[in-house]
């Protein structure tokens, strides 16, 4: 690969952890104001996404890369919160829901067991978004 075009993939991979990031705030907000903050947060961040994707179906275009397997994961966290209400985190965004729908399709992130394991951890963490799952 390119170095230059690596170097972009790296960066890629740490603004897939700013994500993260937010997620963590998002789910650990206590209140209202602080959870509108962090949802906002993550919808901005993902409209850089939407700015930055090519036609896919991956990140690079027709080649899966290490950004791929990154937000793989990211995206996971979404199936979850899905089921609790609709936050709009997508909207407006059809490349990264087309991008996301290729990711949710591979084996590897098919098969893993983590919408139980995250809905449970919700549960359990006494903060704002757990309050929405009662």
């Amino acid at each position: 690969m390119d170095p230059i075009l690596r170097a972009k993939h790296r960066g890629w991979m740490e603004f897939g952890s700013a994500i993260l990031n937010d997620i963590a705030g998002l789910y650990a907000a206590p209140d209202t104001k602080t959870f509108a903050a962090k949802r906002q947060s993550i919808q901005d961040k993902f409209a850089w996404v939407e700015r930055s994707l090519g036609d896919g179906p991956w990140f690079a275009g027709t080649d899966f890369s290490l950004v791929d397997a990154v937000f793989g994961p990211v995206f996971r966290y979404f199936d979850t919160f899905e089921t609790i209400a609709d936050f709009g985190f997508f909207e407006g965004m059809p490349k990264v829901l087309a991008w996301r729908s290729a990711l949710a399709h591979r084996p590897s992130v098919r098969e893993a067991d983590y919408p139980e394991r995250l809905r449970a951890f919700l549960t359990a963490y006494n903060a704002h978004l757990s309050s929405m799952m009662a």
